[in-house]
């Protein structure tokens, strides 16, 4: 594709988006049928569990850390060691990826299995509640852009929905009306939010499935982190690579979760979809082939995701081509853009909502053309 054609794509998306936030009103007049696209899926194997390449995955990323904390004890009392911290922050990301492949059960056949893969993984190595993920992001599979009912675009720090930053008062508002350009300075603190939520949850009066057992291993991983990092370094060069490694975990986390639906139509409350409608058309794919695949721990294959979500990461290239071809066929949107497009689309996205943010030492007439 050439840089004008590119260019003019690009334009037409953003332009879409500052019209108005995208919702989708009712279910198309014919309904999708999910069974066609799911027996060619099954008949040809892809769901079918792929145990070697995750534990060879799991395998060089267990041989990564040590070499980092290798590294670290090599080079002893130096600033350079923020560069590990940098790579420490990047090695976690790709754990998380896996983590988030055994709670859908991708990794292995059994669910026990898949949850004891996915409680190591996430709580004693990144040092998240396994539960809590569980929890919010099965909400998110079962409504995915639904007002009131998907939880990744409940009101928070950033507002997804116009009426949610038309609440927004005091800084809080100021920060919401530039949201879209300060979405990835926020993300540098996303690691501590990630953390700092688990923890709520655990000690929150609310049903947990495993709290003690998850404590027990958020508190070793901390325990374990914390003491190696400190004895190995001087206090403020501690702090210094800790606060480096959350920050580069949570761009890299937000940076992948964020391409796949910000942006996308929201779904009313009060609408019902069908399944393949509903997950195909909230969703948005990521291009760039196997680098794509294995940077975002195959979140780039969202809508493959959000249809098939026990599927392995190394099946999802091959479901593109039926799902696409299928939605050709029934005139189901499939939504596919360059990393650069769908981040662009993000930031103008969240801009657009931003402005709704009420200014109370603002002129209402310059707020009605800024809303124009």
């Amino acid at each position: 594709m050439s840089f004008t054609s590119t260019t003019t794509l690009l334009e037409g998306r953003l332009g879409a988006i500052r019209a108005t936030t995208p919702r989708i009103q009712s279910q198309p007049n014919a309904t999708v049928s999910y069974t066609e696209v799911s027996r060619e899926v099954k008949a040809i194997g892809l769901l079918k569990r792929t145990r070697g390449f995750y534990f060879g995955l799991m395998a060089g990323l267990v041989v990564a850390t040590a070499g980092v904390v290798a590294g670290m004890v090599i080079m002893g009392p130096s600033w350079f060691q923020l560069i590990l911290a940098g790579v420490l922050g990047l090695i976690l990301t790709q754990f998380a990826f896996v983590a988030h492949e055994a709670a859908h059960r991708q990794v292995l056949a059994s669910g026990p299995g898949n949850d004891v893969i996915g409680r190591l993984v996430g709580t004693l190595v990144i040092g998240m509640s396994y539960a809590w993920w569980m929890n919010k992001h099965s909400r998110h599979h079962a409504n995915p852009n639904q007002i009131d009912k998907d939880p990744d675009i409940a009101i928070d720090t950033i507002s997804f929905t116009e009426e949610d930053a038309a609440a927004q008062r005091g800084l809080q508002a100021w920060v919401t009306r530039r949201q879209g350009y300060l979405f990835f300075p926020l993300l540098t603190l996303e690691g501590i939010n990630l953390h700092y939520t688990s923890f709520r949850m655990l000690w929150s009066k609310a049903p947990v499935k495993h709290r003690k057992t998850e404590i027990t291993l958020i508190a070793a991983r901390f325990a374990l982190y914390l003491g190696a990092l400190f004895w190995l370094l001087p206090p403020g060069m501690a702090a210094a690579f800790l606060g480096v490694q959350l920050a580069v975990f949570g761009v890299y986390m937000g940076a992948s979760f964020a391409p796949n639906h910000k942006g996308m139509p929201i779904v009313p409350a009060e609408v019902k979809l069908d399944f393949f409608s509903k997950q195909v058309r909230t969703s948005r794919n990521v291009t760039g082939g196997w680098w794509a695949t294995a940077l975002f721990g195959g979140l780039n294959h969202q809508i493959e995701h959000h249809l098939f979500p026990s599927m392995p990461r190394p099946h999802l290239s091959k479901a593109r081509r039926i799902v696409r071809a299928h939605c050709e066929d029934t005139g189901v949107p499939y939504t596919e853009a360059t990393l650069v497009q769908s981040y662009a689309i993000v930031i103008a996205y969240l801009n657009k909502v931003g402005l709704q943010a009420r200014d109370p030492f603002a002129c209402p007439v310059v707020a009605q053309y800024r809303r124009a």
